[in-house]
Formats: C-alpha cells, sequence, structure tokens
C-alpha cells in the first residue's frame, strides 16, 4: 500500500512538471509561428483579384456543366423507366 502512495505520489509530481513544460512548449510554438508569418509573402491586389475571377469563372462553368450532365442522366433514366 506504500508502495501504491508513492507511485500516486510520482504520478502527480509528472503530471504537474509536464503541464508546465506543455505550457511553455505552447508558448515557444507560438512564438516560432509568429515568426515564420513574418517569412510570408503575401499577394497583392491585383493577384488576389486575378484569382478570384478565376475562381468564380471555373466555378460557373463547373455548375453548368454538372447540371447539364444531370440533366441528360435524368432524361436517359426517364427514358428508360417509361
Amino acid at each position: 500500500m506504500a508502495k501504491d502512495k508513492a507511485q500516486k505520489v510520482r504520478t502527480e509530481t509528472a503530471e504537474k512538471a509536464s503541464l508546465g513544460d506543455k505550457a511553455r512548449e505552447l508558448g515557444e510554438f507560438f512564438e516560432q509561428s509568429k515568426g515564420e508569418l513574418k517569412k510570408v509573402v503575401w499577394p497583392g491586389r491585383k493577384e488576389i483579384t486575378a484569382t478570384t475571377i478565376a475562381v468564380l469563372v471555373l466555378t460557373v462553368v463547373m455548375a453548368i456543366f454538372l447540371g447539364l450532365v444531370d440533366l441528360g442522366l435524368s432524361k436517359i433514366v426517364q427514358a428508360i423507366l417509361a
């Protein structure tokens, strides 16, 4: 029974120490993240606009394509079932 209590005390001490270590590691992580964000080259307004337009155009084209495929397949299924 004394061994169990000693083991429990050691485990609780290790948990407390590891909690402090985790907090320190978390702080270190945020400091490193902050440094990495300073290295990022952010896109300019012109590049953002061009990319946004390209995404919107591709989205509209894909929507039309999938709509036509859906319409065609539904007509085929209606013809088979009718």
